[in-house]
């Protein structure tokens, strides 16, 4: 049985993750209304990893005879001054979504549900490959700077990542 406390936790880190999926796709919408179609194609396939990371706290809350709560999600962000800002949003948001985790992994430890920290084991290390792979590319796109040769060129690079995973 899922303790009441990390149930809660757990559908508001749902909502979390739903969130992070709208936010990448509106961050794709703003790369594709620049042409930057590696950058676009980058953050949809993000948008996807998030979808799913909802859907493995949904599925884990079931599993433990809880009932998920979908909450609304709101609307996210749609428009950006830079690349460069859009990808520093990208490493803020893992950061507040990596402080999320932790807590619920705290509250885990707390409440002695071995269960679930099996689950949040894999958020945890989840989240320092998202947090490495945003900072990464918000310091590829800082090197770049205003070289439309070097955007285009990481631009090629992102439009390789496959659904799972970012170039390294």
């Amino acid at each position: 049985m899922l303790p009441k406390k990390i149930e809660a936790a757990m559908n508001k880190q749902i909502t979390h993750e739903l969130y992070s999926s709208y936010l990448y796709l509106s961050m794709s919408a703003y790369f594709k209304g620049l042409n930057l179609e590696g950058f676009a194609h980058w953050m949809r396939v993000q948008a996807q990893e998030e979808l799913m990371h909802g859907i493995k706290f949904f599925d884990h809350i079931l599993e433990r005879g809880g009932t998920p709560k979908l909450d609304a999600v709101k609307a996210p962000e749609a428009a950006w001054k830079s690349p460069l800002e859009v990808c520093q949003a990208v490493f803020k948001h893992e950061q507040f979504i990596s402080k999320n985790i932790n807590a619920l992994a705290d509250l885990s430890l707390a409440e002695k549900d071995h269960a679930s920290m099996t689950v949040l084991q894999w958020f945890v290390n989840e989240q320092v490959e998202e947090e490495a792979n945003a900072s990464v590319l918000v310091e590829r796109v800082k090197m770049v700077k205003d070289s439309t040769g070097g955007l285009f060129m990481l631009d090629r690079q992102l439009a390789q990542r496959q659904a799972g995973g970012a170039p390294k």
